[in-house]
């Protein structure tokens, strides 16, 4: 029985890439895991039917965030399979966004809906339904304490706005024995990052090279790291950014 049984998750964004890794690892402490998708209800099915067969529990759960109404849209589906969560991951999110001399303002609202006013209010209207003891994970990314990529700002800010978010938000759960905090991961090979990683003929290596470890992260790394502040063993753990990127910042 994983350090997590009895206990339920849910990871935004859980469709593919780092959400998938941290759905599938959490069901495999366990948990029963929400797996939140926008569009790609396939995909979703599939990380589903993959904590299954690994011996977990899990459903699918559809909505697009970064819209009016968004989070409650979530929640209402959410209460028609649980009645309560005990891990919120806070996951989806866009990537690459032009740098400052091409964003428009759309794009700019747009990175900054999706990243950062979807995972407040998926904590405003969740605290109800988190229980006592329970955990808030926010994916970040090393680039919120770096300028390694200037062109991809907006981007960045949105992981600096969702930082101080975790911040704050520890002393506003804290009395309830809710840890919050950020994850940061750095390079991670995904579908999101393919082109990045395949642009040339030297860029895995140059991606490989700029972590401590040398080598590109893979979606498990990040979910590890997840499942350690989701278990008991991270109950002393909050309000802290917590470094996923390999060595890259060192």
């Amino acid at each position: 029985m994983g350090v997590l049984a009895g206990r339920t998750a849910l990871a935004t964004g859980a469709s593919r890439g780092i959400g998938r890794g941290i759905a599938e690892r959490l069901g495999r402490e366990g948990a029963r895991v929400a797996v939140h998708y926008g569009r790609n209800e396939t995909a979703a099915k599939e990380t589903v039917d993959a904590i299954e067969a690994a011996g977990g529990s899990a459903f699918a759960l559809g909505a697009e965030l970064g819209l009016p109404g968004d989070a409650e849209a979530l929640w209402e589906e959410f209460d028609r399979h649980a009645d309560g969560l005990d891990i919120l991951v806070n996951n989806a999110g866009i990537g690459n966004t032009p740098p400052i001399e091409e964003i428009g303002e759309e794009e700019y609202d747009r990175v900054f809906a999706v990243n950062v006013k979807a995972p407040f209010f998926l904590v405003k209207h969740g605290m109800s339904r988190l229980r006592d003891g329970g955990r808030v994970i926010n994916i970040s990314s090393g680039l919120s304490r770096t300028a390694v990529m200037p062109n991809n700002m907006a981007y960045a800010m949105t992981k600096g706005a969702l930082d101080v978010l975790s911040r704050d938000l520890s002393k506003v759960l804290g009395p309830r024995n809710i840890t919050v905090n950020s994850v940061a991961p750095g390079i991670i090979a995904t579908d999101n990052t393919y082109e990045l990683l395949h642009s040339s003929e030297d860029a895995w290596a140059e991606a490989a090279a700029i972590s401590a470890l040398g080598r590109v992260g893979e979606a498990v790394d990040v979910a590890e790291v997840v499942a350690f502040l989701a278990s008991d063993g991270g109950r002393w753990v909050t309000g802290s950014w917590v470094d996923a990127t390999g060595g890259s910042l060192t």
